[in-house]
């Protein structure tokens, strides 16, 4: 990333922002998936775990160790306490 522009569809920029406006709480997979939709979901909610994954990739986040997007187990995800301020 280092200042440079990265390309995000529009599912993985509906999600950063979802982050960025929500920084530190923790979001389940549903709720992410409802709020980027805009409806009930009623599908598997595991795929936003493919978004997530891209969008870690995008921003140069590790897996193993992410800095920006954490994994919250059994729970969902949040954006990194670093990353907030």
């Amino acid at each position: 990333m280092q200042g440079n522009p990265v390309e995000l569809t529009p599912t993985e920029y509906k999600l950063l922002e979802l982050f960025l406006t929500h920084p530190g709480q923790v979001l389940s997979r549903l709720q992410l998936i409802e709020k980027v939709q805009g409806y009930a979901f009623e599908g598997y909610e595991r795929t936003v775990d493919s978004h997530i994954k891209n969008l870690r990739k995008k921003l140069g986040d590790s897996y193993g160790e992410p800095r920006y997007i954490k994994t919250v187990y059994g729970v969902g995800y949040k954006l990194a306490g670093d990353s907030c301020g």
